[in-house]
């Protein structure tokens, strides 16, 4: 609006001093473009902000999983009666007040158990026995005796969504115990460390378990995640 003003005729500059000579007080003010203090008309700016102060929107955290949250019915988490359904909840994010429990020696227990197929594996179970959901995080570390190293992780058995018991519901992970014969010479082991880790993968309680006679692992054995049902634990 200023330039339009300055690009005016003489004679219209000469007219328009003539009248803003007679306005009151406040109209050089608005002769110049601004308005007095309070006045409620025009757009006010904005007043400036830096960029810290600026609300950025959340992300989800990388790596972490949703969380699949199944009915209290049936024997095990997401079974494959029909009258069951899967619920998939946003996951957690680390150390949020939120998390669901981990399932822990607190509230829940652990076996282990032989099975006929495939050879060379056991089936881990754990159940929660408490009174609220808790969840099943990642993959159970496992020390098979006084082995100081983690028995090692099968990361493509890793599920879409963490495994969420409800009061009674269950959870299973496979342990292959050897690969192909001749590869290297087995060890026996009399008892199972299980670890349960919580939504960080941070130790979150150990179970000591007894194996069944005889059981024997080499370089090439692996434990899978968590996973709803046997099947899936044992396809490995």
């Amino acid at each position: 609006m200023r330039t339009n003003r300055f690009r005016t005729t003489a004679l219209a500059a000469t007219a328009l001093v003539a009248a803003l000579s007679l306005t009151a007080c406040g109209g050089d003010d608005e002769a110049m473009g601004t308005k007095p203090a309070g006045s409620a008309t025009g757009t006010p700016a904005p007043a400036p902000t830096s960029t810290d102060d600026k609300a950025q929107p959340e992300t989800p955290e990388a790596g972490k999983p949703e969380t699949q949250t199944v009915p209290a019915e049936g024997k095990h988490a997401g079974g494959n009666g029909s009258n069951q359904s899967k619920k998939t909840e946003a996951a957690p994010k680390g150390g949020s007040s939120k998390a669901i429990p981990t399932c822990t020696p607190k509230n829940s227990r652990v076996k282990v158990s032989s099975v006929s197929r495939p050879i060379n594996h056991l089936l881990l179970t754990v159940t929660n026995t408490g009174s609220t959901k808790c969840s099943a995080y990642y993959a159970p570390f496992l020390r098979f005796d006084d082995a100081q190293a983690v028995y090692p992780i099968l990361e493509e058995s890793k599920p879409q969504a963490v495994v969420t018991l409800s009061p009674g519901e269950e959870a299973y992970a496979g342990i292959a115990l050897q690969g192909e014969p001749g590869e290297d010479e087995p060890v026996v082991s009399e008892n199972l460390g299980v670890i349960m880790v919580d939504q960080n993968n941070q130790s979150k309680g150990e179970f000591t378990l007894k194996l069944p006679a005889d059981t024997a692992t080499d370089s090439r054995g692996f434990v899978t995640y968590w996973q709803s049902d046997v099947e899936n634990a044992l396809m490995f």
